[in-house]
This record gives structure tokens, C-alpha cells and sequence, in this order.
């Protein structure tokens, strides 16, 4: 299949061009940083976003939801979400 926006300069607003499963985890980072990230199953994810020096804990995220945040780690230790995915 052809791709027709290969030569297109990829920006954080357009579309992830890959998809790679997250297992949280308390001090390893992410191994690249996402554009976004898509949750699953539903609850509670604890992140470091990519500018920020501590964590944030994003309550109540329904599942099936895509949140908009450039995080360095997902970690293990107060995310209750799961099937969480980087998309890059």
C-alpha cells in the first residue's frame, strides 16, 4: 500500500505513525517519547510528562480515551489504567 503523506514532515498534530504497548514502570523511562497516549481499560494513570520535574496523576480516565500528553514514564506504582499504548 502506497503512502501517500510520506514525504510530509511529521509534527506533534498529525497522526501517530506507530503504536507500541506501555508496561508502566517506576524509574525506567519511556523509550521514546510519545505524542500521545491511549488508554484501554479505564482508571487511574500516574505520569511524568517530557517537561515537567514530577508526576501527575490523571483520575478517572475512561477507557477507550486518547490524552493528548508527551509523557516521559507511565508509572507502575498508582495507575490502575491499563492497555495503555504510546503512539508516536
Amino acid at each position: 500500500m502506497a503512502d501517500a503523506f510520506f514525504n510530509q514532515a511529521d509534527q506533534v498534530s498529525a497522526p501517530a505513525t506507530r503504536a507500541v504497548a506501555i508496561v508502566p514502570h517506576d524509574t525506567a523511562a519511556l523509550a521514546d517519547i510519545p505524542k500521545a497516549l491511549y488508554v484501554g481499560s479505564g482508571g487511574t494513570l500516574v505520569l511524568r510528562a517530557s517537561g515537567s520535574t514530577g508526576d501527575a496523576s490523571f483520575r478517572n480516565v475512561a477507557s477507550g480515551s486518547v490524552l493528548p500528553v508527551r509523557a516521559s514514564h507511565v508509572r507502575a506504582t498508582g495507575t490502575t489504567a491499563a492497555d495503555i499504548v504510546a503512539l508516536g
